[in-house]
């Protein structure tokens, strides 16, 4: 399958799920906690970041133990993360900026990229490489609904679609999702990473499941 089918097929999955929790997990039975809360919770997504040694292998392991769950790989810096994402089993990978490099050898390896951008600049680079599913990051602090609105303007006629991430809230993640171009948006409220070192697994549910309900209109 090609990177542009890839990246439809994540899309699709990911206009149904529609909110992407964003991890940064220490430890693999911390991570597999955190994922079975997903999944409990109706919440079958997750964006594990490349930010600690214990991504890998948390990804490798979940793949395996939840099948239903749709993992992707964040913070995807260089061309090897990229490559130890997509064999421990991450289904998709984005990253924080723009990085021609990693891009070009997502394309070139079928795998499902969506770089990071915040710019005019950026959105038409990252379509010139074939790029039509977009980070935007770091949202609330680029400009937030007002700034993304006015980045999809221009680009309308070309169907790029928009994962909005950093800064969105259960306050104003309606207003993010209420944009037609946005798939989803990045969950960095959904386990905290002070809550996950503290076990605080009730109040960690509590939350996603407010997530869920607020997604569904509830």
């Amino acid at each position: 399958m090609s990177f542009a089918l890839k990246s439809e097929q994540v899309v699709n999955e990911l206009s149904r799920i529609r909110i992407v929790p964003v991890l940064v997990l220490n430890d693999v039975e911390s991570g597999l906690k955190m994922c079975e809360i997903l999944v409990e919770c109706g919440l079958p997504a997750a964006e594990i970041t490349f930010r600690t040694q214990a991504a890998e292998a948390i990804i490798k392991e979940a793949a395996k133990r939840f099948p239903d769950l749709y993992l992707g790989a964040g913070t995807i810096l260089n061309v090897h993360d990229l490559k130890r994402a997509f064999d421990a089993g991450a289904k998709f990978a984005v990253t924080p900026g723009f990085n021609p490099t990693v891009v070009r050898a997502a394309v070139e390896s079928d795998f499902a990229f969506a770089p990071g951008v915040c710019t005019p600049s950026e959105v038409e680079q990252a379509h010139e490489l074939g790029c039509k599913f977009l980070k935007f990051f770091p949202a609330e602090a680029a400009g937030g609904v007002k700034m993304l609105k006015s980045l999809i303007a221009p680009y309308k006629h070309l169907g790029i679609r928009f994962m909005p991430t950093g800064g969105v809230t259960a306050d104003n993640v309606l207003n993010y999702l209420a944009i037609k171009e946005v798939v989803a948006v990045g969950g960095t409220w959904l386990g905290k990473s002070d809550e996950i070192a503290a076990g605080n697994w009730d109040g960690i549910r509590a939350t996603v499941k407010k997530a869920v309900e607020l997604k569904e209109g509830k």
